[in-house]
Formats: structure tokens, sequence, C-alpha cells
């Protein structure tokens, strides 16, 4: 017996439904039905069968006219993020790192243009809106997402700029693509981002990178607290120490979990 898919194995159909899915991206949100027929290469038929389906799946919204993703469908890359080893390894990291600073410590990894939280360990809830794994924000405006953007390449970030609405979400955030990009340059070079009530009036965070065996960056890892604990300097020399620590131990523990994963010659 072999586990090797043969072509009578071969759902065509899911094929074609996953091709519709991923017609729609940043740059092409909204698309009608001939568009996405144009973009899969499906008869128009084919196409508006599966978009119907997938509108009724509650997967894709219509008004009649033009088709979008509907949050729904983050449902799908879930799965590989919780199947993902990085999670398990930082949990116990961010329970001891919570138990030393008492504030509430997360890690998260860049999916397009947002972040989305992988691991998170909870002390008391500081926000208007509750953060669970899967829960995504915008990169630009937290300190997870200013350290992974800080790690793109340049024409990549340019690109991201480029696109991307600086939507204000409290009268401190950054909507202006120059300051960003000046941030995020400071940000690479000292290692470490700090956001003041940029994403929410009160919450100030700190993070850093997490790295795999490559010198990569892989992931951000950071503390939130309440403005009340202090100032800017404060938080940050009271912080920034134990993060960087516990995110050096991650990264060993992560290191030593891939090379047990490489097979042996």
């Amino acid at each position: 017996m072999t586990d090797e898919p043969s072509r009578t194995d071969y759902v065509q159909s899911l094929e074609r439904g996953l091709a519709v899915i991923k017609a729609f991206g940043a740059e092409r949100p909204q698309l009608t039905l001939s568009e996405v027929a144009r973009a899969t290469g499906l008869p128009r038929a084919a196409a508006r069968r599966f978009l119907l389906t997938l509108v009724e799946l509650g997967y894709v919204r219509t008004d009649g006219r033009l088709f979008s993703l509907r949050p729904r469908v983050l449902e799908l890359g879930y799965a590989y993020l919780s199947s993902l080893s990085l999670p398990e390894i930082a949990r116990p990291h961010l329970e001891a790192l919570a138990a030393q600073v008492h504030e509430s410590c997360s890690v998260s990894v860049l999916d397009g243009d947002e972040i989305v939280y992988i691991a998170r360990m909870p002390v008391h809830r500081i926000m208007t809106v509750a953060i669970n794994v899967g829960t995504r924000f915008p990169a630009y405006a937290t300190s997870m997402g200013r350290v992974l953007l800080a790690a793109q390449p340049e024409d990549w970030l340019g690109d991201y700029l480029a696109r991307t609405e600086l939507k204000p979400f409290t009268r401190r955030t950054i909507t202006d693509p120059a300051r960003l990009r000046a941030v995020l340059a400071r940000v690479r070079s000292q290692g470490f981002a700090f956001v003041d009530q940029e994403l929410e009036e009160g919450l100030r965070s700190i993070a850093v990178p997490l790295r795999d065996a490559n010198g990569m960056v892989i992931a951000a890892m950071n503390i939130s607290t309440h403005a009340s604990r202090g100032t800017p300097a404060t938080v940050c020399k009271e912080l920034l120490t134990p993060l960087l620590d516990t995110a050096r131990l991650l990264e060993e523990d992560l290191r030593s979990a891939q090379r047990r994963q490489r097979p042996s010659r």
C-alpha cells in the first residue's frame, strides 16, 4: 500500500475552489464574476457556481455584482498556524515571562499585511477587544507588527507602504508613510519596537524579533501593559531586558527542535 495520491484520488473541484479563493488578494480585494473567471481560467458558469457556493458557506460576500472574501476564510489558514511547533515551544516561555513581569505576553507572525497571534499568555485584560490565538491586527500600528515589518526587504516594504492605508486608531497612530519608514529603520537598528497608545488609548507594548537557526526573523514576541504603569522610558527599562532574555531562551529551544526535526543522513 502507498500513501502517494494517484490521479484517481485527485479532486479537481477542490483545486478549482481554492483557485477561486486565491484569485483575491491585496491588489484585487473585489472582483466581478468575469474577473474571477479570467483569473482562474474557469468558464463563467463554473466560476459562478464556485463563487455562490463560497457565498453560501460564508467565505465570500457579494453585492450582486462584486465579490470579496469574508473574514471566515482566515479559518482555512488557522489549522496551519496551529500545527506550527513555535506556539508549543513559546507557551512555557510566555508563562514564565508573564509571571515575572505581571503583564500579558504574546507571539505573532506576519500574514500578509497583518499580524496574527499564534501564542498568548494573558494576565489581565487591558484592551476593549479580547485577544486570542488567531486574532489579527494591522501590522503598522502594533509593536510586533513593526518588528516584523522592519525585517522585510526594502522593496517589499516599499510596496507595503504604497498599498497600505494607514488608518488612525487613536490620535497617536502614525499615518504618514515616510514617518513610519523612519520608525521602522530605528526598530531595525535598535532591535526592538515600542508602541505608545497607537492601537488603543491606554495600551503600550514592546516587542522583539524571534529568529530561526539561520538568523531569519520568523515571529515577534511582545509584552503589553497599561499606560498607568509608568512613563515610556520606565516601561522600556523594566520590560525590555526580561523580554530579550526570554526571546533568547525561546530561540535556543526553537533551534534545538529544528535540529531534531532534520532527517539524519
